[in-house]
Order: structure tokens, then sequence, then C-alpha cells
């Protein structure tokens, strides 16, 4: 009743389109999705969805808001409340099994000041542009390998399943220390944790389940706790040049990491480091191919190649949103927010914002400037944004020099996601140079 209470009847998108913000499947189809998106940011910036079995929350749908919000880490906070959208009933299962708490992954994603600080800077010095970039040799040599792989196909390949996905997983896995036998693991499992609205990535036994989004979910993390706490456990026997050994053997106020949060840890990087990385190379393709001069201009001159990461995360932008809750009563845009009151960051809607973008639906690799968010901002700023970016950027300066001609053999699909996500397949035909 609490958070009906804070439904703002002057202030509110119609139902069909907060309806079609929320829910997961909108984000399968690009066509559906940002044009809602623009009609928001257009006629209601700043408004409450409300829809029937989730809380009341308000769409950022603006760069600017954006920015104050996440610029605020005090006034609002990540962790109060979930900081993944989930309807009341799959949070109440949440809470069920976790003595009535929301917090069900001890990661920084689900942390507010100080605590934040204070794990984030566990590994801030290891993901560093200047530490990242000594892994540039060893990325490539990852790249080259999977670009060679690609030339093997016969001229046609779905660019997600067959190379999207690998490379980056590939690059992840060897730097936190996860053995290249156990890779296939980590991928299922990762589609599976960020897939729990898509029918393709549910597991079998609870497809069905009203609450197989947080069932999903747990299944997910319990998968991957009991397969990090073993590996952790090695590393403090013998230690190694990778992250879980970093995490594993770091300290707290003189005692080692808890075991929850070195495993959210683990979770946090082993997932969302590979999958944003291969949505963004994934959207990129898709954007040079529906942009054909954009192909041309990145091939002539891989001097761009960093520029061809911006547009990309941008363009594609894997992360969708995450909440916030306000920890006091402020206002935003000329709207009074209560404290309590949840709000729902679309990073897809700001990242296409017409007062900071021209052209902001076009793929435009040359863009300057190029004020993409989908990083995020101030406090909550990804972590490995820097080891992301190097990633895509050395994978296209070593793929496009053998790629004569791309263009679509079928039909993009996109994951049925809120949260992370992008092309879930991507067929290709392809001329070699």
């Amino acid at each position: 009743m609490e958070a009906e209470a804070r439904a703002r009847t002057d202030v509110r998108l119609p139902d069909d389109v907060a309806a079609t913000v929320l829910s997961p499947k909108s984000y399968a189809d690009d066509s559906v999705i940002y044009p809602t998106l623009k009609w928001v940011r257009a006629n209601a910036p700043l408004a409450q969805a409300v829809v029937p079995g989730f809380d009341p929350v308000w769409i950022v749908s603006k760069h600017a808001d954006m920015i104050a919000v996440e610029r605020n880490a005090k006034l609002f906070h990540s962790g109060d409340e979930n900081p993944i959208l989930n309807d009341q009933a799959n949070d109440a299962f949440i809470r069920s099994l976790n003595n009535g708490t929301i917090r069900s992954l001890s990661s920084l994603t689900f942390m507010d000041p100080p605590e934040h600080g204070v794990y984030r800077n566990l590994t801030m010095n290891w993901f560093m542009p200047g530490r990242i970039a000594k892994l540039s040799d060893q990325i490539r040599e990852i790249a080259r390998a999977s670009v060679e792989n690609l030339m093997q196909m016969d001229g046609e390949c779905d660019f997600v399943k067959d190379f999207a996905l690998l490379y980056p997983l590939r690059v992840v896995m060897t730097l936190i220390g996860v053995p290249p036998e156990d890779e296939p693991r980590m991928l299922k499992l990762t589609q599976e944790f960020f897939g729990t609205h898509d029918p393709e990535e549910q597991r079998a036994e609870i497809v069905t389940d009203p609450l197989v989004a947080a069932k999903m979910w747990k299944a997910a993390i319990d998968d991957l706790y009991d397969y990090f706490r073993a590996l952790s456990e090695a590393r403090r026997i013998e230690p190694r040049d990778d992250v879980i050994s970093l995490i594993a053997n770091a300290r707290i106020n003189g005692e080692y990491v808890p075991d929850a949060e070195a495993n959210g840890y683990y979770v946090a990087l082993a997932t969302a480091g590979h999958d944003t990385t291969s949505s963004t190379s994934a959207g990129g393709m898709l954007g040079m191919i529906r942009h054909p001069g954009q192909f041309e201009l990145l091939k002539g001159n891989l001097d761009l190649a960093g520029a061809f990461v911006e547009e990309a995360v941008r363009w594609s932008c894997p992360v969708k949103h995450f909440m916030r809750s306000a920890t006091a009563d402020t206002e935003l845009r000329g709207v009074k927010i209560a404290k309590g009151d949840r709000l729902f960051l679309s990073y897809p809607s700001a990242n296409r914002d017409e007062d900071v973008f021209d052209r902001a639906d076009d793929f435009v690799i040359d863009r300057k400037p190029n004020r993409q968010i989908a990083f995020g901002y101030g406090p909550h700023m990804c972590l490995g944004q820097h080891l992301a970016r190097l990633e895509i950027k050395i994978l296209f300066e070593e793929l496009m020099p053998r790629l004569k001609s791309v263009e679509l053999a079928g039909d993009p699909k996109w994951v049925q996601t809120n949260f992370v996500g992008g092309l879930k397949s991507l067929p290709i035909r392809f001329k070699k140079a």
C-alpha cells in the first residue's frame, strides 16, 4: 500500500507508454523502444510509470537529469531498494530468501557510500588506464586469433554467436583467472543471469513460474558462487597475477574480504565484464551495416577505432537501466521527488537525447562531441570501462582490414531484457578483403 500511495497522478505517463518502457519485451525490438523513449523525452521527460504489480517509478529520460542523479550518490541511493527493476512479487521472493533484505548480490551495484568506496578501491588501481594499457599485446593476440577463426568461415556466420560472444569472454576470463575449459560454463551462466525475462535463456524447470525472474537470478548466482568460492580458496593458497588473486587476498580492516562481498565482485566482473562488451561489438557492427558509409569510414581510417567504440556503446547501449531511490525530499526538473521514491534511469533514452546528440538515432562514428553515458556517471561509473574500450578498439583494428564488405543475412534478434543485454543473433554475409 505504501508504494501505491507514492504514485503521483499529476505527473504520470500514459499507461501504455509506462508499460512499454518497463517491459523486457520492448527492448527486443528497437522499432518499439526507441520511438517510445523519444515520445517520453518530448512529452513527459520526468514522469511516473505506474504499472500494475510494480512499485511506481520515475522514468529519468534526459541526459542532464541522469547526470544530476548519478553524481549525487548520497541523495540517490542504489542499494536501499533493488537497483534492478523487478515486479513486487519477485522482489518479495528475493527478500524471503535473504532475511528480509533485497540485497541478493553483494556487489558494487548494491552498495552506497561509504561502503561502496571501500570496496571499489580494492580493484580501482587494477582497472586504471595505465594498468589496462599494459594488457594490449595480450588482448591483441586473442583478437587476432578470433578474427582468424572468423575468416575460416565460409563468408557467412552469426556475428554474435560465432564471434562477438567468444572474444570478450576469453579476454575477461583470462584476466580474472578462469581457466579456458570453464569458459562455456561462464557463458551459459551469464546468459541466464542477464536473460531472466527471455524464454530462450530460462531454465526449463522454472520457465512457467510467475517468479521466474527472481528464481533464474538466484539460481545463476548460486551456481556462480559455488564456482568462485573454490577458485578463491585456491588463489589464497597459490596466488597468481589475476583479479581473483587480488580480491581473494585483499584485506579490509585487517580481515579478508567476506565471502559474500568477494563472490559479489567475482560475479559482477565475470558476467558484466564480457556480456556488455559483446553487445557493444555486435551493436557496432549492426550500426555500420545499417549506415553503410560508416563501414567505409572506419575501414579507411582505423585511427577512428576509438571514436567507433564511443558511438557503438552510445547507439547500442547494453545497460538499459539502473534504479535509484531518494534518501530525502528533493526536486528534479522542477518536479518534487519524495523521500523513498524510486527512479528508473533510462540509459538508452539519455544516449539518444536530442538536446545532446545531433541525429541521435543515426550511427555516426566521427560524432563530436560524443557525450555518451552508457558507462554511467559519477561514483557508480563502470569500473571496467577502460578495459571494455580497449578490447573493442583492438578487435575492430584487427577485424576491419580483413573485411571487404558486410551485409545482413537474416533478421537481427535481441535479448528480452530491460536490464543488461543486446543482440543475441546477428546473421551476416561478408567478403574478405
